[in-house]
């Protein structure tokens, strides 16, 4: 699933109860968590349609991963940041961004996010 895995995209934990318009892409990767199908525009428009909310936590955060094979180093990059959610008492998380850079000619990543929490209601519950 890291293949696919682009700024804009929304990453949603397995288990985590969907109005029945939505859907996830693909099955869920090995860490527990599958990837929204529309794009985030259309995510929130359908969201806001059956009545959740789509919570977006104030603050970014960051994973940076060394390493030379591409999607080891995202893969790892994602599930550092699917674990700081769940101790956050989030469901989910939007990638804001992806940079690829080396040091020392040591490839690595940086993948930027926002923790999401999806749920009925207005009060957050997580």
């Amino acid at each position: 699933m890291t293949e696919a895995i682009i700024a804009g995209s929304v990453l949603v934990e397995d288990g985590t109860y969907l109005p029945d318009s939505l859907s996830l892409e693909s099955p869920s990767s090995s860490n527990g968590w599958g990837q929204v199908k529309d794009v985030l525009s259309t995510f929130e428009n359908a969201v806001q349609k059956a009545g959740w909310t789509f919570f977006f936590m104030a603050g970014e955060t960051k994973a940076t991963v060394f390493g030379f094979d591409r999607q080891k180093t995202l893969s790892a990059a994602v599930k550092q940041l699917t674990t700081k959610a769940r101790v956050q008492h989030c469901n989910s998380i939007e990638i804001t961004r992806i940079m690829r850079k080396s040091f020392l000619k040591v490839p690595y990543v940086c993948v930027t996010a926002h923790t999401r929490h999806l749920q009925r209601g207005l009060a957050f519950s997580g």
